[in-house]
């Protein structure tokens, strides 16, 4: 009996998080209101990217377990403390938003690392993330200039992460690795075992 095959839920979370963090962008630096962005995080950002990362737990990958659930849960608190912020439920200051956005700093450092031991196109991207989120820290506290800089600089993170979608369902479509990730940053060593960290099929298949 042949074996069925699944599809790769990060194609999902990367598509979400690529889709929303761009809309956000386009608000930051004056291009769009705030609507789309809510709605986008409730729904593709929010529960569509949580979705994926809960599917990442059936296939053991738990760096894409925790990126996607977690970031995730960023868009939809996201929308929900803006929507709350609309209506005063909850309202949050400019300051309460920036140790809002630290939090998710530190958490994206966590990530960063790892990150850097996948492929070089994951390394690229939590190293834009984790730059963007330093940009809007300080946009927050006391150098609001720096939220257009931080939105084109989150731009480049949304286009890498759909460019990492790209290679995954192009890999699968053509059978061949027509968009490569790059090797990663971080080499392991010879003799330190990597039992715990799952690398994506997708991406060992570009190492063969």
């Amino acid at each position: 009996m042949t074996e069925q095959k699944l599809g790769n839920p990060a194609v999902v979370g990367l598509a979400g998080f690529g889709m929303t963090t761009l809309v956000l962008q386009f608000h930051n630096v004056g291009w769009a209101g705030v609507g789309p962005v809510i709605w986008l995080g409730l729904m593709f950002g929010g529960l569509a990217q949580m979705i994926a990362g809960f599917q990442e737990s059936k296939t053991g990958n738990n760096f894409g377990y925790v990126a996607f659930v977690g970031y995730g849960a960023f868009w939809i608190s996201l929308a929900l403390l803006l929507i709350g912020n609309k209506f005063a439920v909850y309202a949050s200051t400019t300051t309460d938003l920036g140790w809002f956005l630290v939090a998710w700093t530190l958490f994206t450092g966590i990530l960063w690392v790892p990150s850097m031991r996948i492929s070089a196109t994951h390394g690229v991207i939590f190293t834009l993330l984790l730059v963007g989120f330093m940009l809007l820290d300080a946009a927050h506290f006391g150098y609001p200039g720096l939220t257009v800089v931080a939105g084109y600089e989150l731009m480049l993170c949304a286009f890498s992460a759909w460019y990492l979608m790209a290679h995954i369902i192009f890999l699968d479509i053509f059978g061949r690795d027509v968009l490569p990730v790059g090797k990663p940053w971080i080499k392991p060593a010879v003799t330190a075992p990597v039992a715990n960290l799952r690398v994506p099929d997708a991406v060992r298949a570009t190492r063969a």
